[in-house]
């Protein structure tokens, strides 16, 4: 027997969001991070938890003044095809942002990469880099997402640059999608949003 179609709903939720994960890479760093998440659907918002393992590469040390590079790289992931008995259609609108870290400068950035999610872009805007992907990603099928390259320069000596994630509430997320679930007759959007709570740095580089 199936579940009722707001308990479908709140497992949909929980299954849209780690179709975004970084997967660990080798030389990178991995961080565990812990992100509140809100899910809404029919008027109904569902609140939940994801602890989200972020890969990402910074040297230990830079000159300043110097160049140098933050690189996320994102692994393989699969999404399933099914919520609660009821079938996935797809995820789409998959964002991602990051900002761009104190005592640094914003020099360029690019994207490689990435397989079956659709149109993607990275911008940087207001101290914030964000990459977006169109998708759809079928229910059951696998995608990935591109690399993301941060070119800086490193500012003032004796103050590190720290790496840390974007976001601060529900209204102001750091990692989004929307899932499409088919019930009876009808597809049903589930956007969620998630922050990352606590959100400590994750990389360090110290600036000499």
């Amino acid at each position: 027997m199936k579940p009722t179609l707001r308990r479908a709903l709140s497992i949909a939720a929980l299954a849209v969001l780690p179709a975004v994960a970084l997967a660990p890479v080798a030389a990178a760093t991995t961080v565990n991070v812990n992100y509140a998440c809100q899910s809404t659907a029919l008027g109904t918002a569902y609140t939940s938890t994801l602890t989200q393992p972020i890969d990402i590469t910074a040297p230990s040390s830079v000159s300043s003044g110097a160049a140098f590079s933050i690189v996320l790289d994102p692994g393989g992931a699969d999404v399933p095809a099914d919520v609660g008995g009821y079938d996935l259609i797809r995820v789409q609108d998959l964002t991602f942002k990051l900002p761009i870290p104190a005592n640094s400068t914003y020099v360029s950035s690019s994207l490689s990469g990435g397989v079956n999610v659709g149109t993607t872009s990275l911008t940087v805007a207001s101290g914030v880099a964000t990459l977006t992907a169109s998708g759809p990603v079928s229910g059951g099928s696998s995608f990935e997402l591109p690399t993301i390259t941060l070119n800086l320069t490193a500012g003032a000596p004796g103050t590190s640059v720290q790496t840390t994630l974007y976001g601060t509430s529900y209204s102001n997320p750091g990692l989004s999608a929307t899932g499409v679930v088919r019930f009876l007759l009808f597809n049903v959007n589930v956007p969620s949003a998630c922050y990352p709570s606590p959100n400590p740095a994750i990389t360090t580089t110290a600036v000499v």
